[in-house]
């Protein structure tokens, strides 16, 4: 079974969020929060909360000056962040709009010239008119209220009719008493706030569920509510600090609403017009909306994806997402393919017995961690025991399929969701529920050998883990009598003593060394749940040690591409390596075949994760780019030229450039690195035939041409894969490109545009807004500068710091760069991979124009 999908750890990702930092009121010099009675609004006169975060005037959808509506907008961004709209279906043709006060206590928006209403609040007071008034919170709420027995009563507020965004405090949900519903829909357009064809609303069918329509038909999914969490996005118990989640499912109301934490950032969710949920981040420094990616995160989250007892994987290796669950097979392989919706069905029929309708020889298959399917064909019973609901199961024929109704507490949950006749919408999730899938008992005599096998193996494996548990404890007590001793044999082992060079100092390293059974704790032995990725080296997962530090721990098992020769250089180098743009060894350990590396944890994975992703390229502005192509530069120079040793990094990527809570960058992955010893000149100056090798490793598109073709290798190597690097970070494009006819890489696309003297159409659209022109077209000439052929052309990195650093430095003018073209590799990237040059052919790029 492929491994549950990951999904981006950074915050934001539940539905519904607005979160909205709530100033405090009283500030001066502001236009007046509230309308009273006898007062009017007209078209160019504003409220604005008390401390200036909304505003509600007039505006134009659609760019119209003569359509008007009247909405609420974050101030600090205007129009464009409209978040509510009175009148967004029945806009003004003219700027004589008035906003009022009606004689029966309503907020009323009539049509100047005609004095038709265009828009009503529909309230009613039951005290004087007179003491009606409307005022705009700094939540962005507008709330019309009256005075009654000494204090203001609520009689109706925006808040309880949201258009296509969620704010902080705004319920979303239905009252079951009322049967009123807080539910978004989308705008008509990008400009135009009439009512679009999505809805977002709560779906309380079966279990609590958010569910996206289009239409009559079901978009996508956030998962039932399980007690914590909804089960599609477990992510929201565990990624996010900033706020406190509100869920009621009580007999009166299903609601759902968080409330903000006072060092929240300004944040709003949309609905947008083609159906997709955006989280939306303020950012004050370079005052920009950033964009966050919630629904639909990718193809798995499409609603029946994979048809009836379909399950989708959107790691799967295959060409289709799709699979069956265990005892079920595709109903047509060629609709499958084609259209991804075939579904599946039974191998066994289930035994049902015809006399009494039940079935108590059937059996219940796990399908672990997984978005639970819709429940709207479900019963729930939230008093049962899940044993209680195991044989309810049973003795039901038409039940095909249970799973716990809430998670919380031990023994695996409580409650019963029972799926009669089908299922739908199943998929992988990181940390998902299991699914007790109902099959048939019938078995052939090799499922039945299997399952002599499933009970032999288990006590076999049991009797081997007690003896070896055994073994262990008296292995330790053994060590701890030897610790000094056999730290000392430990430490030669690691670093290979007798054979290492003098020059590296390898005697005088303090290594932090720790226990295999310490790391197993740590990383919950190993479990998929702390996985955080994955390579040719093997797997990484998050682990605590100590007092609860959090740590990447690196896994180098038997097979691995990186051997001995390359948890040697990790140790050796990152122990002696001290820069704020490297990443840190905290310890490291030898366990039979296995090497384990464990380094500090950054939480933002790496590079690549937000410059080549449609919507995480958002998240990082222009300042934040040129300031990573600074720090790598930086981490660079010291690499090969500041620290005591010269060192070629020699498989510089973006995935190998990790991000820290605060996109503070850091060079990671040093298995593949070389040293030249203490003689730096030798190392900038030599000739490249002197430092060569048979065995070229590293990531295609990112070698240089006399690395990939020759084997030769030199500081320039690296300086190559960082010009490579920086015009990826301005572009967003990959190193081979795909949609770009004519252009073989960016390399060949980056050339064309500067020749041309169009340089600016290199830089990404998500940089629009935040990007120095200045600074970009700096970047992008020094990009080509390192990424020319002949390495005695392209700058050492201490002159290509001083010319990111100065922007008085000149800037040489490069020659055109070659680009290569890969016989049956072209587009993969991301993995270390050793391999000869003969299916490797090298080309000058387009013709000069």
């Amino acid at each position: 079974m492929a491994a549950p999908i990951k999904f981006l750890n950074l915050p934001l990702l539940i539905f519904p969020i607005l979160l909205l930092f709530h100033r405090a009121s009283g500030a001066g010099g502001i236009a007046s929060d509230t309308l009273s009675k006898g007062g009017n609004i007209t078209d160019g006169e504003t409220l604005v909360s008390a401390g200036g975060s909304f505003t509600l005037g007039f505006f134009s959808p659609a760019g119209v000056p003569t359509k008007r509506c009247l909405g609420i907008w974050f101030t600090a961004s205007g129009v464009d962040a409209v978040c509510w709209v009175a009148n967004r279906n029945t806009p003004l043709n003219n700027t004589s709009g008035v906003l009022v006060f009606g004689t029966g206590g309503s907020l009323l928006l009539l049509d100047g010239p005609r004095g038709q209403t265009a828009w009503s609040s529909n309230t009613t007071t039951g005290a004087s008119a007179a003491s009606t008034a409307a005022q705009l919170l700094d939540s962005g709420n507008l709330v019309v209220s009256e005075k009654s027995s000494g204090r203001r009563v609520v009689l109706w507020q925006s808040f309880d009719h949201p258009s296509n965004t969620l704010l902080a405090g705004m319920k979303f949900g239905k009252s079951l008493k009322t049967r009123a519903e807080w539910s978004l829909t989308s705008w008509r357009a990008r400009d135009d706030p009439a009512t679009g064809d999505y809805r977002r609303v709560m779906d309380t069918n079966g279990l609590p569920d958010i569910v996206t329509w289009h239409g009559d038909a079901k978009r996508y999914r956030a998962g039932p509510w399980n007690g914590r969490w909804l089960s599609g996005v477990p992510d929201m118990a565990s990624d996010f600090r900033l706020f406190s989640v509100r869920m009621v499912n009580g007999p009166d109301e299903v609601t759902y609403a968080l409330n903000a934490t006072a060092s929240a950032p300004i944040t709003r969710v949309v609905l947008d017009e083609v159906g997709v949920v955006r989280v939306l981040v303020w950012m004050t420094a370079s005052r920009v909306w950033r964009p966050f990616p919630w629904l639909p995160r990718d193809a798995c989250d499409e609603y029946a994806s994979c048809g009836a007892f379909g399950l989708c994987n959107v790691d799967a290796a295959s060409a289709t997402l799709c699979s069956c669950v265990e005892g079920f097979s595709l109903v047509n392989q060629s609709r499958w393919e084609s259209e991804s919706s075939g579904g599946c069905r039974r191998d066994v029929q289930l035994e049902c017995s015809a006399g009494n309708g039940t079935a108590t020889t059937d059996r219940f298959a796990v399908v672990r961690s997984v978005k639970l399917p819709d429940t709207d064909n479900a019963t729930v019973d939230t008093s049962a025991t899940l044993e209680q609901c195991r044989a309810r199961c049973l003795a039901n024929c038409s039940c095909v399929a249970y799973a716990p109704a809430d998670i919380r507490g031990d023994g695996g949950g409580s409650g019963c969701v029972m799926w009669k006749d089908g299922i739908v919408d199943l998929r992988y999730v990181e940390n998902g529920q299991d699914l007790n899938v109902r099959l048939a008992n019938v078995e052939s005599a090799t499922r039945k050998g299997t399952n002599v096998a499933k009970i032999v193996l288990p006590v076999m494996a049991s009797v081997l883990v007690l003896t070896a548990a055994g073994m262990y404890l008296i292995w330790i007590c053994k060590l701890r009598g030897k610790r000094r001793q056999s730290t000392d044999i430990l430490k030669k082992a690691i670093l290979g003593y007798s054979n290492a060079p003098s020059e590296l100092g390898d005697e005088n390293i303090e290594l932090p060394f720790v226990s295999f059974g310490d790391i197993a704790v740590a990383t919950n032995n190993f479990s998929e749940d702390n996985m955080l990725g994955q390579g040719g080296f093997g797997k990484v997962y998050k682990g605590t040690l100590g007092q609860n530090i959090e740590v990447a721990i690196k896994r180098l098992g038997q097979g691995s591409r990186q051997g001995a020769e390359e948890f040697r250089n990790e140790v050796v180098l990152i122990a002696k390596l001290q820069h704020r743009n490297l990443v840190r060894l905290l310890g490291c350990c030898t366990h039979g075949d296995e090497k384990l590396l464990i380094y500090e944890f950054l939480p933002n994975k790496s590079l690549d994760f937000f410059i080549f992703d449609a919507a995480n390229k958002y998240l990082l502005d222009w300042p934040t780019r040129f300031k990573i192509i600074k720090g790598i530069s930086r981490g660079l120079l010291y690499l090969h030229q500041d620290s005591r040793l010269t060192i070629i990094h020699r498989d510089l990527k973006p995935s190998n450039i990790l991000l820290d809570a605060d996109m503070s960058h850091k060079i990671s992955d040093f298995g593949m690195a070389r040293i030249f010893g203490g003689n730096r000149q030798e190392a900038s100056t030599r000739s490249l035939s002197e430092a060569n090798t048979n065995r070229v490793v590293g990531t295609y598109g990112y070698m240089s041409p006399e690395y990939a073709m020759d084997g030769a290798f030199s500081v320039k190597s690296d300086t190559y894969s960082f010009g490579v690097i920086v015009l990826e970070i301005i572009s967003g494009l990959k190193i081979t490109l795909t949609h770009y006819k004519g252009f073989p890489n960016i390399l060949a696309y980056a050339w064309s545009l500067w020749t041309d003297g169009k340089s600016m159409d290199l830089v990404g659209s998500s940089l629009a807004k935040s990007c120095s022109r200045t600074e970009a077209l700096r970047c992008i000439q020094i990009g080509l500068l390192c990424v020319q052929d002949n390495p005695n052309y392209r700058p050492l990195m201490s002159s290509v710091v001083t010319m990111l650093e100065n922007e008085t430095t000149p800037l040489s003018v490069p020659k055109q760069p070659v680009y290569f073209s890969y016989a049956g590799t072209q587009g993969t990237t991301g993995e270390n991979t050793s391999s000869s040059v003969n299916n490797m052919s090298l080309s000058t790029g387009l013709e000069g124009r």
